[in-house]
């Protein structure tokens, strides 16, 4: 059974969701920029099967607490990380990352190689397609403020996420709810903190420093999926990043972009594989 918990870091209070499973071994999961905690919803029960799951809401993102205004940058991402498991107990684990969540990921377990089991880096590498990081720069900076029902919400996504087009809007609307909240208004607005994309900070359009420093101390297995259609992770980055850790595998999902559910059928067996489930 799911259940919404809160852990103190760097000042903060920040939420996520523990699915359970009690003396297992632990799996971390961490959203994309714009994403939240139940991102991982879906995934996660069939990785609590054999995992103690959790997933956390990225600081300024779904029910986290908003920080500095200027301070919503991956350096910080980390250190929140970092923090989390340490005030919960967790000395060692395995990590999911999605896109800004891969990137965190990355920088911690190169950061803390001895506390990271196996890591899984969603359509994200050391490099990113300049091509994608526009393309989101402009949908998320130019983001409506408010929304009158959930009806827009879901128009909204699936204008500018191409793997939510092609589902049903009852389906993208169980998986938008959690990214808006009622406003005094009547309103829908985001829950994510406005200085999150004014300007846009952080995961995917912040490149500061060379990822490629940090990627190369990971000492864990690594599954890296790419949306065969991906305008992040370009296909020659993912082959660079197994010359790079002989360790690292990739696995493509075929007619997707960026970036996959993971929940796709190449992408849950590859996951299912690399867990042992």
């Amino acid at each position: 059974m799911a259940s919404d918990k809160f852990a103190n870091a760097n000042g903060l209070r920040l939420h996520y969701i523990d699915y359970g499973n009690e003396g297992a071994p632990w799996i971390v999961c961490v959203h994309g920029l714009t994403a939240n905690a139940h991102s991982f919803d879906a995934l996660a029960g069939v990785l609590a099967a054999k995992y103690h799951v959790i997933s956390v809401d990225v600081r300024g993102r779904g029910d986290s607490q908003w920080g500095p205004p200027t301070e919503y940058l991956n350096q910080n991402y980390v250190t929140d990380l970092a923090k989390m498991l340490e005030g919960l107990g967790i000395a060692r684990a395995s990590l999911v990352g999605t896109s800004m969540g891969g990137i965190t990921s990355m920088m911690y377990a190169g950061g803390w190689p001895e506390r990271v089991e196996r890591l899984v880096v969603n359509d994200i590498g050391p490099e990113i397609d300049p091509a994608g990081m526009a393309r989101i720069a402009s949908y998320v900076g130019e983001a409506p403020e408010r929304f009158k029902d959930i009806g827009e919400v879901v128009k909204y996504y699936k204008e500018n996420y191409p793997q939510l087009a092609k589902l049903a809007d009852s389906v993208v609307a169980e998986q938008v709810k959690w990214s808006v909240k009622p406003g005094s208004d009547g309103a829908l607005a985001w829950k994510m903190d406005p200085n999150v994309r004014r300007p846009l900070r952080g995961g995917t359009a912040q490149q500061r420093f060379d990822l490629w420093v940090p990627y190369a101390r990971i000492a864990c297995p690594i599954l890296i999926v790419r949306g065969a259609d991906s305008d992040i992770l370009d296909r020659g980055t993912a082959s660079r990043m197994c010359k790079v850790l002989k360790r690292a595998k990739t696995v493509e999902v075929p007619g997707v972009g960026h970036a996959p559910s993971l929940m796709e059928p190449e992408a849950l067996g590859a996951i299912k594989e690399f867990f042992g489930i």
